[in-house]
């Protein structure tokens, strides 16, 4: 280590910490903080309790201090609430107080410090980022404009599958060419392209670019600088990394996308008629003057990653639960030939006379929540939260896999147990009616890929179950469905390899 920046570190070091003994001191006389662990000069709870901040281990902390817990890790302040009431006050009746977002090292790097619309603070800039998305992206229209691609998208999969000699046999990992899938699926509507293969070297360099983005920003390896300023400059290394994959990321959404539109749009009519993509309708708003070029490609990143990735890893969830339980496997298949035919190929419209389907894709989302704390919200200013004081920029986490899987409020939640949907909890939806289940959040920064993910899910697992019996690989009883977490995300750890073997009608 350099001998000047070691002293300036120790300097550092020691200032800080007068100064957090005075400031403790202070707050301490201020407010009325929720409990937690005793923080200690510096790092505060940060030795205490680790980085790895999931959903699990702030569960335990819950057990341990409440509904509502303080963890000051480094220089800030980590509110962690864990009760259906809680989590309305955050989400909902103090929407507003609560609205904002979180600033981190590296998502600053990843979205040009908030220029997008998924990490931006609450206000202005938000409310035209979220309505300039909206209109191409999250409504009904956009829904039935694009479920023929869904379906088709789908069609194609249980073809390919059905072509590869070991799908039935040995087993094959689902998982990539469901990848590809989704990339077409979102593809089809951002910017009316698809990929026609995996082999795709376009293909191949989006998906490679896309999940070291992933692996940078879900990693739990650069908390200790995004806590503790004074040891930033250890980050320089993974930051500079940061910084490279996010120039390249928006250098290729920019040439072989953005600019590719542009060009068509510069060459054909704009009265002939011609289905916008989405697009479309962003480039639009920046000819307007509503947005930059910046603002631009960040949502084509915000889509990358939010739409493509969560979904994928529901419908990997979804599909190890269904291998797992047999006999659930067999109620979905039984419930879709006998309601549409053996044969007759689900579609979105279908959805909704698949009542078990829908259960089923309900208690994955319980079970195995993609993004199971949500997005941390931040609070502006002070706040009161559950009769606590809360300091302006407070990180608020809320667990929503502890809100869905707390025995407390639900019957076995450690079950894969898709009746509850049908039985105790039938009145309960993915929407947000109930603070109990949010595994899209709810309120003004809940996610609105909902409306894209349900039919998705639906058109996709519909479609796998009622044309193959999905098997675990030849000397296994079970898939290994052990977790895999990051800063926000739930995903299964090792890709499973599937027997698919195919069903006659």
């Amino acid at each position: 280590m350099d001998l000047l920046l070691l002293e300036k570190t120790l300097v550092g070091l020691f200032v800080a910490t007068i100064l957090a003994v005075i400031i403790s001191t202070l707050r301490g006389r201020k407010f009325k903080l929720p409990p937690g662990p005793f923080p200690v000069p510096i790092f505060g709870n940060w030795l205490q309790v680790g980085d790895d901040l999931n959903h699990r281990n702030l569960t335990d902390l819950a057990k341990k201090f409440g509904d509502i817990f303080l963890l000051r890790m480094g220089q800030r302040n980590l509110v962690v609430v864990s009760s259906p009431d809680l989590a309305k006050e955050v989400l909902h009746t103090q929407g507003v107080e609560f609205g904002s977002r979180t600033r981190n090292v590296v998502f600053d790097i990843f979205t040009g410090k908030g220029q997008d619309m998924v990490f931006t603070v609450y206000g202005e800039h938000w409310r035209k980022m979220r309505r300039i998305m909206t209109v191409p992206f999250f409504t009904n229209k956009v829904v039935q404009q694009y479920r023929p691609g869904w379906e088709a998208e789908a069609a194609s999969v249980v073809e390919d599958v059905k072509k590869n000699p070991e799908a039935a046999t040995s087993g094959i990992v689902l998982r990539r060419r469901l990848q590809l899938m989704m990339y077409n699926n979102m593809y089809r509507i951002m910017f009316d392209r698809r990929f026609e293969n995996e082999e795709d070297p376009l293909f191949q360099k989006l998906k490679a670019l896309n999940g070291e983005r992933s692996r940078l920003a879900q990693s739990f390896e650069y908390n200790y600088g995004d806590f503790i300023p004074i040891l930033r400059p250890f980050l320089r290394g993974y930051l500079k990394i940061c910084k490279e994959v996010k120039e390249t990321r928006l250098k290729l959404f920019k040439d072989f996308f953005v600019d590719e539109r542009k060009k068509l749009g510069s060459t054909r009519s704009s009265d002939n008629g011609e289905l916008k993509c989405a697009i479309d309708h962003i480039l639009d708003a920046q000819k307007k003057g509503e947005i930059n070029e910046d603002n631009v490609l960040y949502i084509v990143e915000n889509i990358n990653v939010a739409a493509i990735e969560t979904t994928l890893w529901s419908i990997e969830w979804g599909i190890a639960e269904l291998v797992n339980h047999p006999e659930i496997q067999k109620n979905v298949r039984d419930e879709i030939d006998t309601v549409l035919g053996p044969g007759h190929q689900v579609t979105e419209p279908d959805l909704q006379k698949l009542p078990y389907l829908q259960a089923v894709i309900k208690e994955t989302l319980r079970l195995r929540m993609a993004i199971p704390l949500l997005v941390p919200h931040m609070n502006l200013h002070d706040a009161k939260l559950g009769g606590y004081d809360i300091p302006a920029e407070s990180k608020i986490l809320v667990n929503a896999w502890w809100l869905a899987n707390n025995p407390a409020n639900w019957k076995n939640p450690e079950e894969f147990r898709p009746e509850r949907f049908l039985e105790e909890e039938k009145h309960v939806e993915a929407n947000g009616n109930d603070f109990r289940y949010l595994p899209f959040g709810v309120g003004r920064r809940s996610c609105p890929g909902i409306i894209l993910a349900l039919p998705i899910l639906g058109i996709t697992l519909g479609r796998l179950v009622q044309n193959f019996e999905l098997l675990p690989p030849p000397g296994q009883s079970k898939l290994d469905t052990t977790e895999k977490g990051g800063q926000f995300s739930l995903h299964i750890l090792k890709h499973s390899t599937i027997v698919a073997k195919p069903r006659s009608f």
